[in-house]
């Protein structure tokens, strides 16, 4: 069998009702395609196994998706899935036509340089928040956020495995 890289494509905040539908945080930039009806995906609860869920139906509601699972019978079931994180194999997402888009899997391990070639670090992660896209970056062991915009992630070379920074001054430096 074939390993599965995973990506998250969204995160359960909380269960909605009393007939399992669950109120999901969506984490891409194509929820109707992720979530569609008989979608497949991998939840990933805390403190508990992982396991399939597929979509049974789905809508939006306050910025949030309201999906039901097959596998998601009640309320009670909905709760044990709060917070977990849902899933899908990077094999099965389409490639992006747009060459200044790309997945979070695709940019983490990235080696972060500047301009110059020198090496700052490794982009760790992206986290998604209401003011924008940040890469975390490891350097030398400190986290560092770096916003990630035009401005300062100047390249992102997936081909060579690195992101340019044109860092502000003061960003990288440690406290």
């Amino acid at each position: 069998m074939a390993q599965q890289n995973l990506v998250a494509i969204g995160r359960v905040a909380k269960a909605h009702g009393i007939h399992g539908e669950l109120a999901v945080d969506p984490r891409t930039d194509h929820p109707e395609q992720r979530f569609a009806l008989g979608s497949v995906m991998t939840a990933r609860p805390k403190g508990a196994p992982e396991r399939t869920l597929t979509v049974a139906t789905v809508r939006s509601h306050t910025g949030r998706l309201l999906v039901r699972f097959e596998e998601v019978p009640d309320r009670t079931a909905a709760e044990d899935l709060r917070g977990a994180m849902l899933l899908v194999d990077t094999a099965g997402l389409p490639r992006s036509e747009d060459p200044d888009e790309f997945y979070d899997h695709e940019l983490e391990g990235l080696a972060a340089e500047l301009a110059d070639g020198s090496r700052v670090g490794t982009v760790r992660e992206v986290t998604h928040g209401p003011g924008g896209e940040l890469l975390v970056l490891d350097v030398d062991g400190r986290e560092v956020l770096v916003p990630f915009v035009k401005a300062i992630v100047t390249a992102v070379d997936i081909a060579g495995q690195r992101v340019v920074l044109d860092p502000p001054e003061g960003l990288l430096d440690a406290d």
